[in-house]
């Protein structure tokens, strides 16, 4: 078959784009590389089944052309990172809004099956934990950038929804809960590899705030297979599911442990989240996914513990 993956270069989009040429697909790939990176592709990009082009979602000439020789359509460009939605508002909501709108506008012109990557941002700061897909969303001030970034992804599952509605296009919505492993950067806000880069330097593992804040981190291999899954199964068309693990940790637990595996000299400090981000920065105390509705439709369960996850990430970066 012939895939088309937007973010292909990206972290997740690297090992999605990985597993389906595993299985003997044709495999196109867009990115602007703002957040993605040549050598997440390295590996396969002389694969003459791979097909990469630098460019952006809201190129819609380049779009048409990607989109009208694929039948199915992975999702995953986006603005990503609190610290890059921060420096970025303004592009990050062109390139969530409009970028997706022109996913979704050019597969239901070539008729293309579309997987919406969203986020467990969209149920902002609610404190009713695990969050299941059902559950209402509670958002903060419009002037809190991250919140911007919220509500628009609530806007490609709006869109994403009425296009199954009104257009009867097949399409499934996945909300990432903090997916990690091999190939992630911490240059953008993400929390585990920049633990473990710190601690493989010797050098400050900083926390913000608390550190008391719990989080559950998913293995991207658990990740990209539960996409291909819900890809390919028709009764999944027009659901929201959330993708992740119920393994939780706090922030200063996980720095600790971080430390421990990599036998590191690395002094744990914190940081205020004003002095990290912004002023007035909200953060969410506890984020877990209710797995129950993606278990019961095609029976996800996550292989990898978290112990499993930082020491293939430990290996990566040492390497």
């Amino acid at each position: 078959m012939k895939i088309l993956i937007t973010g292909g270069a990206g972290f997740i989009g690297s090992h999605l784009a990985e597993r389906l040429l595993a299985e003997g697909n044709e495999v196109f790939a867009i990115d602007n590389l703002s957040t993605g990176s040549l050598d997440n592709i390295a590996t396969f990009r002389s694969n003459p089944m791979f097909h990469f082009y630098t460019g952006t979602i809201l190129d819609r000439d380049l779009m048409d052309s990607l989109v009208s020789q694929c039948k199915q359509v992975y999702h995953l460009a986006a603005a990503v990172g609190v610290k890059y939605i921060i420096e970025n508002p303004l592009l990050s909501l062109k390139t969530n809004i409009v970028g997706t709108d022109n996913v979704l506008e050019l597969c239901n012109k070539y008729k293309a099956k579309a997987l919406i990557t969203s986020t467990s941002e969209i149920y902002g700061k609610s404190e009713k934990v695990p969050f299941a897909e059902q559950d209402d969303r509670l958002l903060g001030c419009t002037q809190i950038s991250r919140w911007g970034y919220s509500c628009s992804k609530a806007i490609d599952e709006f869109m994403a929804l009425a296009f199954y509605r009104e257009k009867k296009l097949p399409v499934v919505i996945v909300r990432c809960f903090n997916t990690v492993g091999p190939r992630q950067t911490g240059q953008y806000g993400m929390v585990l590899p920049k633990f473990i880069k710190a601690a493989l330097l010797d050098q400050p593992i900083v926390v913000y705030g608390s550190g008391e804040q719990t989080r559950c981190f998913a293995d991207v291999s658990d990740v990209v297979e539960a996409f291909v899954r819900l890809m390919n199964s028709p009764e999944c068309e027009g659901e929201i599911f959330n993708v992740g693990t119920t393994e939780s940790i706090s922030i200063i637990a996980l720095a600790e442990k971080v430390k421990a595996m990599c036998s590191s000299k690395s002094k744990i400090e914190y940081m205020s989240y004003e002095a990290a981000f912004e002023e007035g920065f909200e953060d969410m105390m506890n984020r877990m996914p209710d797995l129950s509705k993606i278990n019961q439709y095609i029976g996800y369960e996550p292989k990898y513990k978290l112990d499993d996850i930082i020491n293939r990430m430990i290996e990566y970066y040492e390497n």
